[in-house]
């Protein structure tokens, strides 16, 4: 079979759940191999042998690890012209998407992003996009060159079959244009205990509808333990930290239950969150613009801090240690 390149994505080898997806998708196209970059491949071995990697590269050089993504769409392009890779996957966030970029051209080929399915197509691959806020659904193929394609997080769930994970390090060769912006100085960000907002199961925003206290919602998140999120009026208005910001100029989520408090739902947001399961909102409005896109709507009317629903909901269990939500509402009973 064709062997497909995965580019693990990790923090000091803590591989996330997005890499666990990619290489369940990966099984559909052919044989998935997993690239590893920089430190810490001994914590992350046993992971991608859980779910499939039948061959892992590790690229490690001080060449790669110090500075920022262009380094690493060089030793991507490497690879790909080494192995004859059919394809490559990788994760659909700001990194992972300016790396397709570069390794797009550096190998000139066809790249197809924010994906949420890929087959395999006529000739190659064939992508599921989800576009314009979630209006349309787009069938594409790569149709030049390896199809270079990243898929956005929560698209699948990821499928535990054993690789052999044979390991092979791999010297890459890094020109002086690539080493121009270097990293001088990395900070730990502050742990919250809530999961990381682009990979979480559910997801729990306030706007400006919580009039600036998100301490009830920081709460309900933590009831279900959910990620929490925050629409661009809210940080804009220093409410909420950016890193937060759920929306067309901010993250883009795809939850199995998303829960908007106290947001209009204008199409800027919408674009954030659309590929979500299953959607809810509690507004002040009446009718708010994210109706329309809601699968689970709570009848509510917001008190000035927080969202009051007249049906109150709860967690229909407390265990999510699979990372999944569960029950009917992805996790939330309604009563």
């Amino acid at each position: 079979m064709s062997e497909i390149l995965v580019l693990v994505d990790h923090a000091d080898g803590s591989v996330r759940k997005t890499t666990a997806e990619l290489l369940t998708f990966a099984r559909r196209l052919g044989t998935p191999s997993a690239v590893f970059i920089g430190p810490g491949v001994e914590s992350a071995r046993d992971v991608l042998r859980q779910y499939g990697a039948e061959r892992v590269y590790v690229v490690d050089s001080p060449d790669v690890g110090d500075y920022l993504v262009a380094p690493k769409a060089e030793a991507l392009a490497e690879l790909v012209q080494r192995t004859g890779a059919a394809a490559v996957l990788l994760p659909s966030n700001a990194e992972g998407k300016e790396i397709a970029g570069r390794l797009a051209i550096k190998t000139g080929s066809g790249l197809i992003t924010d994906a949420v399915d890929v087959a395999p197509g006529d000739g190659g691959v064939a992508a599921t996009q989800s576009v314009f806020a979630g209006s349309y659904t787009v069938n594409s193929a790569v149709t030049h060159g390896t199809p270079i394609v990243t898929i956005k997080p929560n698209s699948t769930t990821p499928e535990a079959v054993e690789g052999s994970a044979v390991e092979e390090r791999v010297d890459v060769t890094i020109s002086e244009l690539a080493k121009t912006a270097r990293v001088v100085e990395r900070k730990p960000r502050e742990a919250t205990g809530r999961p990381e907002l682009t990979e979480a199961a559910i997801v729990v925003s306030g706007g400006r509808g919580t009039g600036g206290n998100f301490q009830p919602v920081e709460q309900f998140a933590d009831s279900l333990g959910a990620a929490v999120g925050a629409s661009r009026a809210a940080v804009d208005s220093g409410w909420y930290p950016h890193a937060y910001q759920i929306g067309q100029t901010g993250k883009t989520v795809s939850p199995q239950l998303y829960v908007a408090t106290g947001i209009s739902g204008a199409i800027q947001h919408r674009a954030g969150m659309q590929t979500s399961k299953t959607i809810v909102r509690s507004t002040r409005t009446r009718r708010p613009r994210s109706s329309s896109s809601s699968t689970s709507a709570s009848s509510a009317i917001c008190t000035p801090c927080c969202p009051r629903p007249r049906r109150r909901c709860k967690p229909a269990r407390a265990d999510h240690s699979d990372g999944a939500a569960g029950g009917g509402h992805g996790g939330v009973g309604v009563r």
